[in-house]
């Protein structure tokens, strides 16, 4: 089995990827794993540390192939607010309930829960079902074992 080196941002210059592997944004984020790829292959991903592979990056194999990650399509919501500051609000909001978001200037994606989307709506929102990749930002304790390490806002 073929374990994978190196990972290529999406701007690599390395040439195409000679197979795909298609992750939600759960499975994107990772330390070791074995990955079966489209085409049928198995490849171990071994790193030190938990990393997050982006849509369009590659992983290099230890026989210099390429590997391209693509994000898959997840159910989501999108949310859109009357204004920058009702957005900032509804972003406090889905925070606080510890829900993974991907925020960007204009919307909020959240994976679809209707409970949340209650709560949004009551709150003013407009939310609309999505299928689309979802990047969501990954939060200050992720992958930090609270008993064990120093805060993250807190390291310096």
């Amino acid at each position: 089995m073929l374990r994978a080196l190196t990972i290529l941002s999406p701007d690599h210059d390395r040439g195409v990827p000679y197979d795909t592997v298609t992750l939600e944004h759960s499975e994107r984020r990772l330390r070791r794993k074995l990955l079966r790829l489209r085409g049928g292959d198995e490849i171990l991903l071994d790193f030190p540390q938990t990393l997050t592979l982006e849509h369009g990056s590659a992983l290099e194999l230890e026989d210099g192939r390429l590997v391209g990650i693509i994000a898959a399509e997840e159910l989501l919501y999108e949310i859109r607010a009357s204004d920058t500051a009702h957005l900032v609000r509804l972003a406090w909001h889905i925070g606080n309930r510890h829900t993974s978001a991907q925020l960007e200037e204009t919307r909020i994606l959240i994976k679809r829960d209707h409970v949340l989307k209650t709560m949004l709506e009551g709150l003013g929102a407009t939310v609309t079902n999505v299928a689309e990749a979802f990047n969501a930002e990954h939060g200050a304790y992720h992958g930090h074992a609270h008993a064990d390490q120093p805060h993250a806002l807190l390291a310096r």
